[in-house]
């Protein structure tokens, strides 16, 4: 049976009414950006985070009409960033990129943290790169059995680069240390651009550079083991840890945040403008050739698994403390 309702003049002259009264806010809402977006990176210039956001910004010019300035604010493992983005005038016009696992962690290794996960609403994730290790193309440590080999006949003699404590290669490291009985000498850089310059003029002996970071450009370095589920499309013939035999997957997840206070409707529009970057063709080939492999999630979603995530580093945390190790 089909039920109809009688239609109310009164109602429908009070919903006219306050369409007129809230005409202003969505109006100022659909005349957003009205200044340059400014893209805040956590790290220097010329790694895999700085990358990905420069490509994704050329991208989001074109879908949200008006121009997007990247920021490059190392320091701190990318607190330095993330804190700036959560106390951002709540506009929609500073957004951070940023990464997984730091994204978490930091909040929970600092004494006094810059920002909590609650600070930001969350755009979409956008990519994700296992961490990797790599040495000097002509390092005598031959592979991954060679490198947990030496580490274990002489303890805390060789150097382990990361591009700082928190950061998805770091917590590679503590993972693979605890898994192999081995240990290794951390030394922390501001940028993977950074830390390849050191790995490359062997002021290091490993470094924790990302599979994109090294295939994207393999002069000088040799990748040894990496840490994805399965191995790389872009590096078919490096091991993973799993296949080392260690019960390790690490990699780093970037994406796309805003203060917390941002008025829903512009929360709404990057939301949309980022979805439709992560569908256009052009961007997936970029993400390609730069040997980076698309993870696109919608910002609910993605919360959804920060919040899992953060459940489990909290749990490892009380296991064993990352910044001490």
């Amino acid at each position: 049976m089909k039920m109809t309702f009688p239609i109310s003049r009164r109602p429908a002259l009070l919903g006219l009414a306050a369409s007129f009264l809230t005409a202003p806010a969505v109006a100022q809402d659909r005349r957003f950006p009205d200044r340059p977006i400014e893209l805040l990176v956590g790290f220097a210039a010329g790694g895999g985070t700085d990358v990905t956001a420069r490509t994704f910004a050329r991208f989001l010019e074109k879908e949200i009409g008006g121009s997007v300035v990247v920021n490059n604010r190392p320091g701190a493992s990318g607190e330095v960033a993330l804190a700036a983005a959560a106390r951002a005038r709540p506009d929609g016009h500073t957004l951070a990129i940023t990464n997984m696992p730091g994204l978490v962690t930091l909040p929970i290794e600092r004494s006094t943290p810059q920002f909590q996960l609650d600070d930001f609403a969350y755009v979409a994730n956008l990519v994700s790169d296992p961490s990797a290790f790599s040495v000097p193309v002509d390092s005598p440590i031959h592979d991954f059995a060679d490198l947990l080999a030496r580490a274990k006949a002489a303890p805390d003699t060789i150097t382990f680069a990361s591009t700082g404590v928190g950061t998805d290669e770091h917590l590679a490291l503590v993972l693979v240390q605890a898994a192999a009985g081995v240990k290794l000498t951390h030394v922390p850089f501001a940028g993977a651009g950074p830390m390849r310059v050191a790995l490359q003029a062997k002021q290091v002996e490993v470094g924790g550079l990302n599979v994109g970071e090294v295939t994207a450009s393999q002069n000088g370095v040799r990748m040894i083991a990496q840490g994805g589920a399965r191995r790389s499309p872009f590096a078919q013939d490096v091991t993973t840890f799993k296949e080392a035999g260690l019960d390790v997957i690490m990699g780093s997840e970037r994406g796309i945040v805003v203060t917390k206070d941002t008025p829903a409707a512009v929360v709404a529009r990057l939301r949309e403008a980022t979805g439709k970057v992560c569908q256009d063709p052009a961007f997936i080939e970029q993400c390609r050739v730069q040997f980076t492999e698309m993870d696109y999630l919608d910002g609910p979603a993605w919360r959804t698994r920060l919040a899992e995530a953060d459940r489990q580093f909290r749990d490892l945390w009380q296991r064993q403390r990352w910044s001490e190790a």
